[in-house]
């Protein structure tokens, strides 16, 4: 009995013990590990800005295969949100900062527990060098389970430096796994369609593209209104020398929907016409190389590319239907011909709009604009507040 006693005794000292030694131990941690990517810089910062691609490369899911995600709204850039679960609690994950190109600075919180993040994107040989900083702080029963396993700053710069690794693959793969065809010259069928147009820096048009996508078919979503087709985007004008990009991100629609006056939306109706299309396998990096051969196939081929007609891209495999970048495609219409499509603007004035080509250095405001942004600024999708009215209806796109 004596002996149960001294066992026992023996228990709650080392207990007692184990509760100092663990309570003497650090409660906040700082961190900071770094990678080089085997990719572009403006590539890389694309592919981690945007929360849908975090857990194919986040380690954490290697730990808990059947851990969940959820993207309750946007999910890239600031304001930018994601959230998970799984066998150690939920966690949730906010970029309260972004520079383009540059730095994502991110707030977190993991299963209670509070900390800051940055990444930072630099040019470097061979790639770009992701640096990865976080710095928090963790309650007693996470130092408990954290001095088993060589403290939180082993666990933590452990799980970054899987993360990085991983992302590096996954870049290697699914941004270079890519494929463009140049067709034929078809009949591209017309279509209503709802817009919002944009003017940005050429380097941004992907992710303004991207954050104006998500903002209107959550609209689409939450008013029922049914999409005829895929999504596409009608270009106005594509300025290198200016750095300036003018263009409509569209959802083809069969009803027409009216929306009060300086509205950030509008109502639009594309009508058939005559295209070079090209096909673009992978990932929307390279849409830049796409476009160009099929120019170079245009000119080979005298087949006469129209100044007034829109150059179109048609998002019929995205990135809100497949995760892998290396299975999006995307079909790109550039008109051909004696004559392009006739743009009018439902309730603003109807005719075509001299558009600018691709090569020159001056850009026009498009016909029946309703906005025009800065052009070094990226936009803000803004939730309209249309009044739906069904009027005709229009063939569904391609």
């Amino acid at each position: 009995m004596r002996i149960l006693k001294y066992i026992l005794l023996l228990f709650i000292l080392a207990i007692i013990g184990l509760s100092v030694y663990v309570a003497t131990q650090p409660s906040e941690y700082e961190v900071e590990r770094s990678h080089v990517i085997k990719a572009q810089k403006s590539v890389v910062f694309s592919y981690v800005n945007d929360y849908r691609n975090w857990e194919d490369f986040g380690s954490w899911k290697d730990e808990d295969p059947n851990m969940e995600f959820t993207y309750p709204g946007v999910t890239i850039g600031q304001d930018a949100t994601y959230s998970w679960s799984g066998i150690a609690g939920e966690g949730k994950m906010t970029t309260v900062f972004e520079k383009e190109n540059d730095s994502i600075a991110q707030k977190v919180n993991f299963y209670g527990n509070e900390a800051t993040a940055y990444l930072t994107f630099k040019d470097t040989t061979g790639g770009t060098k992701v640096t990865w900083h976080s710095k928090g702080k963790i309650g007693f029963m996470d130092k408990v389970y954290a001095t088993f396993k060589g403290g939180i700053s082993k666990i933590v710069g452990t799980m970054y430096e899987k993360s990085l690794a991983k992302l590096d693959k996954v870049i290697s793969y699914e941004i270079n796994t890519y494929d463009i065809k140049v067709e034929n010259v078809v009949q591209k069928s017309g279509t209503i369609y709802f817009q919002h147009k944009v003017t940005c820096r050429i380097a941004e048009v992907q992710k303004n593209v991207s954050l104006v996508l998500q903002s209107m078919e959550l609209f689409f979503k939450e008013n029922g209104i049914k999409m005829t087709g895929s999504p596409f985007v009608l270009y106005d004008s594509y300025d290198v020398s200016g750095d300036k990009a003018v263009f409509s991100v569209c959802l083809p629609m069969q009803e027409e929907i009216f929306t009060a006056d300086g509205s950030d939306y509008t109502s639009g109706k594309i009508e058939s016409f005559q295209a070079l299309k090209t096909t673009l396998k992978g990932d929307y990096s390279h849409s830049k190389e796409a476009w160009e051969k099929a120019r170079t196939h245009i000119r080979k081929n005298n087949l006469g590319e129209t100044l007034n007609g829109k150059r179109m891209e048609v998002y019929v495999v995205s990135a809100n239907q497949v995760k892998s970048p290396s299975k999006w495609v995307t079909e790109i219409y550039v008109p051909v011909g004696n004559s392009g499509p006739v743009v009018s603007e439902i309730g603003g004035v109807e005719g075509s709009t001299d558009l600018v080509p691709a090569s020159t250095s001056t850009a026009s405001k498009p016909v029946g604009a309703v906005i025009t942004k800065p052009a070094n600024t990226v936009a803000k999708p803004v939730t309209p507040k249309p009044i739906v009215k069904p009027e005709t209806k229009a063939e569904p796109t391609e």
